[in-house]
């Protein structure tokens, strides 16, 4: 039997002239078909369901790491775990326990990235109305800081890829694989774990989190870990490990599913509208964007240099681990130490770039336009980049103003998934103030009733 595409759908209509004026209304405009036409020639005729993210209820068309299929009682667990300030049991200075969370650098309303430029976890207070507030401590020393080298990447639909960091270190399939001479640091990657849940056993040491049978208890996670991991002996069940299958569970279920694009994709075709059309044209053709940023979360699982910029000492970020920091700005070469690798980073997804306010690995950009604009021009903001290892679609596009704004338009809007909030709990079982618990924090969250001291 021939396969039915959207596509044949839309030229049956296109050439049905019986129409009424009502089902005129209906017919799809010459855009919707080009734009149709090239994303079935870019998935090699396997159409709209190539760049379709799935539910995220519908776990079985998820995808996951073998070693930790995606069940509902980890992912409710692990939602609460991504933002339980009460976990923050290994600091560095002895009154910020139980200021900090997972969430401090990813939170919902700055598309599940850091609402600042330089992502900050213990020794930050603040958050303003997005995180745009949050600063270091002034009364601790900087050295002490636990802040991020490169901007905070978004856990938005990480289930699309099996290495994390924007060198791809953290992950021990996959991509990954042959690149085990660079593991000394992560014993973690011979788990044979993917990235997502790599990140998650690592995260919670670099970030000074702490979460053990004794942490379990005392905030009331008793029973939910007991639901999530009833198939392991209660001796080895309230972990590290155990919470980090748990939070990796619940991020691969943070997708943008609910943005127009996505709409349109699943026959809305007023979802969008024609400027948004005509930015998506942009986007899978002459832009070449789709080349990096492909599949249902946009991007390739590749890594590629684009010549941005990175932190400096600036008042706007702060470089505090010099000698780790050149690696940090070698992106993928800086992990695999192989020169042909240098400065490439990991294709981000492109999904609600609209919340976030800083753009590239180093925060370099503060509009999405901005970076359009820059890649076009082909001008690298670092000069250390080899001509031969800049990506080749880099000041080869040749946009006019129209389309650029056109393109715009559709990044800003039509990938955007209003509603992310879904993806946060409305209270945490210990009652703790969240993403951050500090005092400046509380104040601006509005929750300076339920302070929690641990």
């Amino acid at each position: 039997m021939k396969k039915i595409t959207f596509l044949s759908v839309l030229l049956v209509l296109s050439m049905n002239s019986s129409c009424t004026e009502d089902e005129y209304s209906n017919i799809p405009e010459s855009v919707d078909l080009e734009l149709a036409s090239m994303l079935d020639n870019i998935s090699e005729k396997q159409g709209f369901s190539f760049f379709k993210l799935p539910d995220s209820d519908d776990l079985e068309n998820i995808p996951q790491d073998p070693k930790n299929p995606i069940t509902k009682e980890k992912v409710a667990l692990g939602k609460f775990l991504m933002h339980e300030t009460g976990t923050a049991q290994a600091p560095k200075v002895a009154h910020m326990r139980g200021t900090y969370s997972c969430a401090s650098c990813h939170q919902h309303k700055a598309g599940f990235s850091a609402g600042v430029r330089q992502g900050i976890g213990e020794c930050g207070i603040g958050y303003g109305v997005s995180g745009e507030a949050r600063v270091i401590d002034p009364s601790v020393a900087v050295a002490l800081v636990d802040i991020q080298p490169i901007k905070s990447p978004t856990i938005l639909n990480v289930a699309y890829q099996d290495v994390m960091l924007w060198n791809g270190q953290f992950g021990g399939t996959g991509t990954n694989q042959g690149t085990e001479a660079s593991w000394d640091k992560i014993p973690e990657n011979f788990l044979g774990l993917q990235g997502v849940e790599v990140q998650a056993i690592k995260g919670q040491g670099v970030h000074r989190l702490k979460i053990d049978s004794t942490v379990v208890k005392e905030l009331g996670y008793t029973a939910l870990f007991d639901k999530a991991f009833s198939d392991i002996a209660v001796a080895d069940r309230y972990t590290t490990h155990t919470a980090a299958l748990a939070i990796a569970a619940y991020e691969r279920t943070v997708m943008a599913n609910k943005s127009s694009w996505q709409s349109w994709l699943r026959g809305e075709r007023d979802a969008l509208s024609i400027t948004e059309k005509k930015g998506a044209i942009v986007f899978f053709g002459k832009g070449k964007c789709f080349e990096c940023h492909t599949g249902p979360a946009l991007n390739d699982q590749k890594f590629h240099a684009f010549g941005m910029g990175d932190f400096d000492n600036t008042n706007t970020a702060l470089v505090v681990d010099t000698e780790g920091f050149e690696n940090v700005k070698k992106g993928r070469g800086g992990f695999t130490k192989k020169k042909e690798d240098d400065y490439k980073f990991k294709t981000p997804t492109l999904y609600n770039l609209a919340d976030q306010r800083f753009y590239g690995h180093g925060g370099t950009f503060t509009s999405i336009r901005d970076v359009i604009v820059y890649k076009n021009n082909g001008i690298p903001q670092n000069p250390n980049v080899s001509a031969e290892n800049l990506a080749p679609q880099f000041g080869a596009i040749d946009l006019t103003d129209q389309e650029i704004q056109n393109l715009t338009e559709f990044i800003t809007n039509a990938l955007r998934d209003p509603e992310l909030d879904r993806y946060t709990p409305d209270v945490l079982p210990s009652g703790a103030c969240f993403p951050n618990n500090d005092m400046v924090s509380r104040e601006d969250l509005g929750c300076s009733k339920n302070e929690i001291n641990y």
